[in-house]
């Protein structure tokens, strides 16, 4: 008997090694990409649709974790039609020659009740290093300890000049805050 228990032992130990990150795919209808941004003496809103996302997802081992998320900046939307207009000209984010913007993850450092997600975002074709702060939640409605549906809600902020998104620096500022909710499922559910 005790033989028995020390071969499946040894069976079953490999397994808690060697599991992988698990694949989530994106629920598009239910996630989106908000950003603020100062205007003038104000603040306003706008939104970007996620295009394509690749999510490798290890919640017990987050550096293990992979992101990588593509926006329609052709779909980007804010508060009014000419600031819309004004966002996907050729001085801003140049929407015809540049239609995407995309984050990969480098890196995944879980902290506090989250995860610090270190990767490179590419805007109008230029690459820079940004950090997103991460926090994982159960979708409403799932059970304590449920995995197979999940909200991240991803926070961070980017410089639209270390981008060359300069135009209408005297009326927009330079800071825009990135508020990204993703809704995901795991692909084997």
């Amino acid at each position: 008997m005790l033989r028995l228990i020390l071969a499946l032992t040894l069976c079953l130990l490999p397994l808690g090694l060697s599991a992988q990150p698990v694949r989530y795919e994106l629920e598009v209808d239910r996630s989106n990409v908000g950003f603020t941004y100062r205007f003038g003496d104000s603040t306003d809103n706008g939104t970007m649709p996620v295009s394509a996302a690749d999510l490798l997802i290890d919640l017990d081992r987050p550096a293990r974790s992979q992101v990588d998320v593509t926006v329609d900046v052709n779909a980007a939307r804010t508060g009014f039609f000419l600031a819309t207009q004004a966002l996907q000209s050729p001085q801003v984010l140049d929407a015809r020659r540049h239609p995407t913007i995309r984050f990969r993850s480098t890196r995944v450092v879980p902290e506090g009740a989250g995860a610090r997600i270190e990767g490179e975002m590419t805007i109008r074709g230029v690459t820079r290093p940004t950090t997103l702060m991460a926090q994982f939640y159960r979708q409403r409605g799932t059970e304590a300890g449920d995995r197979r549906r999940l909200s991240i809600f991803l926070t961070g902020s980017v410089s639209r000049a270390a981008f060359g998104a300069t135009g209408y620096a005297s009326e927009v500022g330079d800071q825009v805050d990135l508020r990204i909710l993703a809704r995901i499922r795991r692909s084997d559910s």
